[in-house]
């Protein structure tokens, strides 16, 4: 795991000025590469920075291949999701501003202003930038594992909103979230739009959503987006775009995987597999090859046969009535739910 001593990285703008990204996540953080914008002082004294490679490794080696989905968010990678929001087929982002325009007058009333607002996966920050006027947060605190694309977004807002102290937490969130002193605890409210609960499964969303109500503390909270079953057909095309641009963000794991691993996957040799499974309620990608390949790593490799996929993201969709539930389950209290006008998308409120 990543054992860092420093709480702060100092990250230089564009304009030569530096603020603080605060990184702490020993229980929670894996191995990822480091960019122009983002450089850990004293690398080579960091033992273990790297162990995300041995779960890689026992990803591509188990019998069903699968890569963990955080190895989408490398600096391209964030790049393709911003513009898959943009897809026509994509419906997830612009129905839930839909919700957020439709009934912002009541989310405000419901959540109140003058909160520590902690984005989970905050990509480019412009959903929780565009409720900065409406709900007026004390603190913004930006997660996400793809640090630089987060480096760039704050050092903009923080010259849109120079009144709100803002925080960077540049961490992974897949096995949990464990937040440094600097989050003040009082009036916290988790932000976590656009489905990315569905990333998880229902027994780890339960998990995840119960640590979330531990470090809520005093008047805290819980601002969801959540996916709702609809029709395969609707599905299908959200995660297999007909322009390719999904396919592109879901091949371009094996060339971030070939950047943390060593190996050599050739993106040539595969192609984009995104569909919803009925069965299991959660739309699935995977890349699947092309031909027979063998895929080499330092220290070993594997041969995939024609037509062999590994499994990439998993994304569950709900009901309105069994996501309230599992808020409840996981000790929240006062759920609300707001949804769009064909009901394809929720978002959730509840209190701890």
């Amino acid at each position: 795991m990543l054992h860092l001593d420093e709480k702060e990285i100092a990250i230089a703008n564009a304009d030569g000025q530096n603020f603080a990204l605060d990184l702490e996540i020993p229980r929670y953080a894996r191995a990822r590469r480091t960019t122009d914008a983002l450089r850990f002082r004293n690398r080579e004294a960091v033992p273990g920075l790297w162990s995300g490679r041995a779960e890689l490794l026992a990803g591509l080696n188990a019998p069903q291949a699968w890569i963990s989905s955080k190895y989408f968010y490398d600096s391209l990678g964030s790049q393709l999701f911003d513009a898959i929001t943009k897809l026509p087929e994509y419906y997830p982002t612009r129905t839930e501003a839909a919700i957020f325009s439709l009934h912002m007058a009541d989310i405000a009333r419901t959540v109140g202003s003058g909160r520590n607002l902690i984005d989970l996966g905050a990509g480019n920050c412009e959903k929780a930038a565009s409720l900065f006027g409406t709900l007026k947060p004390d603190h913004y605190i930006a997660v996400d594992i793809s640090t630089d694309h987060l480096e760039s977004a704050l050092v903009r807002l923080r010259r849109q909103f120079p009144d709100i102290g803002m925080t960077g937490l540049g961490l992974d969130m897949s096995e949990g979230l464990a937040l440094p002193e600097s989050v003040p605890e009082a009036r916290r409210l988790f932000f976590y739009p656009g489905s990315s609960i569905g990333n998880f499964t229902p027994a780890d969303a339960a998990g995840f959503l119960s640590d979330l109500r531990r470090q809520c503390q005093q008047q805290g909270g819980l601002l969801v987006g959540v996916d709702l079953i609809k029709e395969k057909a609707i599905l299908d095309a959200a995660y297999d775009d007909a322009l390719g641009v999904t396919a592109a963000f879901n091949l371009n794991a094996l060339n971030n995987v070939n950047s943390v691993l060593g190996s050599d996957f050739d993106v040539r040799d595969w192609r984009h597999c995104g569909f919803f499974n009925q069965t299991m309620s959660r739309a699935e990608m995977h890349v699947e090859t092309r031909m027979e390949v063998e895929v080499h790593w330092p220290g070993g490799s594997r041969r995939f046969e024609a037509g062999e996929r590994i499994h990439t993201e998993n994304s569950y969709k709900y009901s309105v009535e069994e996501f309230g539930a599992l808020l409840r389950r996981t000790g929240f209290r006062n759920v609300t739910a707001w949804t769009d006008q064909r009901n394809w998308f929720a978002l959730f409120h509840a209190t701890a």
